[in-house]
């Protein structure tokens, strides 16, 4: 765990501290019953997002009223007992299980337990658990609500993505004209899927931390990269293919080397597109392979040539679809 996540911990241990401490303080303040019960509510009312605590506090707050239910018709057909709490129990988290809401499960019977000891389930003491529970929920809302977007940290690993793949491409471009490749091995992609995962982590928790749909781009962005990778590892075992290096080679190695050059997030890449075909055409006019193997070396060079442009193809589809206009790959 690095510093910034230790950072990032200690400033949430303080936000839950906070929200525990004056949701006891407001119950405290109204007199109610069990009070603390409000801070633990608290506790348990706080998700790692924005919309994970929102989505958490609805279901918390159906299952409230449904397990308010269960246990006023429990306790008065079989009286405040161990038995009607029992029986509470196995019909509210049956329910609550197939009604994908086990997080409400433990909370709520809590409350319950309280008329349990009270021996009553009259007006005043039902109100007192409903203000524990609005009271408890509203403090783990009004913490998570200050969660916010860190797109520092997203971008960070993005661009350590970046730096990798450019890293993947350069050797590329070196490793496709060797006559020996026994060395070239696809190590390299280990450590890229590691980063990408870290970047895929941080984008879909900015992503739950949103409410708008803009913010799917970082999703996206990532999405597009690791689909960038899956076809990386395609070109790696085709260049391992290449028996020799035909006289074409150079000039593709080259254009992995201007894709190099031109990495950059915001790229529209129309320029290495326009390389691309210019090299495609120049390729048709080459003569005919003279034998078999410059024939097998030529067609794998071609579909090295195919499958660069499907890389630089998804990253101008995510482009045209973000309407991003800057230049620079």
């Amino acid at each position: 765990m690095n510093w910034q996540e230790h950072r990032e911990n200690t400033i949430k241990g303080l936000k839950i501290t906070i929200a525990t401490i004056l949701s006891i303080v407001v119950a405290s303040a109204l007199q109610l019953s069990y009070y603390a019960t409000a801070g633990i509510i608290t506790i348990l009312s706080i998700q790692n997002t924005k919309r994970e605590t929102l989505v958490t506090a609805r279901n918390r707050t159906l299952a409230f009223a449904l397990a308010l239910v269960i246990s006023w018709a429990t306790f008065q057909i079989f009286g405040y007992n161990f038995v009607a709490f029992a029986l509470y129990i196995l019909l509210f988290s049956t329910l609550c299980l197939v009604l994908q809401w086990p997080e409400a499960i433990a909370m709520d019977s809590v409350l319950i337990t309280h008329f349990l000891g009270e021996q009553s389930m009259a007006a005043p003491i039902v109100l007192n658990e409903v203000l524990l529970f609005f009271i408890g929920t509203f403090f783990g809302i009004l913490m998570n609500l200050h969660l916010h977007r860190d797109e520092s940290a997203f971008w960070e690993w993005a661009d350590r993505v970046d730096d990798q793949m450019k890293g993947v491409l350069s050797r590329m471009a070196d490793w496709m004209l060797k006559e020996d490749k026994t060395a070239y091995k696809p190590d390299c992609f280990a450590e890229l899927e590691q980063t990408i995962a870290q970047a895929e982590e941080r984008a879909w928790r900015n992503l739950k931390n949103s409410f708008f749909q803009q913010s799917r781009y970082e999703k996206e962005y990532i999405t597009m990269r690791r689909e960038q990778m899956e076809v990386l590892q395609r070109m790696q075992e085709s260049i391992c293919m290449l028996s020799h290096v035909p006289s074409q080679a150079v000039p593709i190695s080259g254009l992995f080397c201007q894709v190099v050059l031109e990495y950059h997030r915001d790229n529209d890449i129309s320029s290495l597109l326009e390389e691309l075909h210019a090299l495609l055409e120049q390729m048709k006019q080459e003569t005919l392979p003279k034998d078999r193997e410059e024939f097998e070396n030529r067609a794998v060079l071609f579909y090295i040539l195919m499958q660069l442009k499907e890389f630089l193809r998804l990253k101008r589809d995510f482009m045209v679809k973000y309407e991003v206009k800057e230049n620079g790959a």
